[in-house]
């Protein structure tokens, strides 16, 4: 965050910029040959993953708490514990999240810094070994 507190869900330029990021997210994922392994831990239609993962990421960054306003808590880690999530997953799953940055966010320093937080959950949702 920067010295005058403005949010990460402002600096994006608001919902429609995260609405933006997620859409392109999902489309990656479904594209990527290299994504495979993640894509395939969803369900065919991933309207209902882009659709929570946008209401999720607007309060994680800062903006309306959607995701909290109609599932409660996030409690991420155990919502996915169902998913065999290991490194490949992880890196799969940033393979497509640091594509969708770099061709949705304008703000290298913006950039650098959701990279960073998405690596430390992204590596905190592991829960097998591999």
């Amino acid at each position: 965050m920067q010295a005058d507190q403005t949010t990460h869900y402002q600096r994006i330029g608001g919902a429609e910029k995260v609405r933006e990021l997620v859409k392109r997210f999902y489309e990656l994922m479904d594209a990527l040959p290299e994504a495979y392994g993640i894509r395939k831990l969803h369900a065919d239609d991933l309207q209902s993953a882009n659709d929570k993962l946008f209401k999720f990421l607007s309060g994680w960054m800062g903006g309306p708490q959607l995701f909290i306003e109609e599932y409660g808590h996030p409690m991420l880690r155990r919502r996915h514990l169902p998913f065999a999530i290991g490194d490949a997953e992880r890196d799969q799953w940033m393979l497509c999240m640091n594509q969708a940055l770099n061709e949705v966010v304008e703000d290298a320093a913006l950039r650098h810094e959701l990279s960073d937080a998405f690596t430390k959950v992204a590596d905190h949702m592991r829960n097998r070994e591999g």
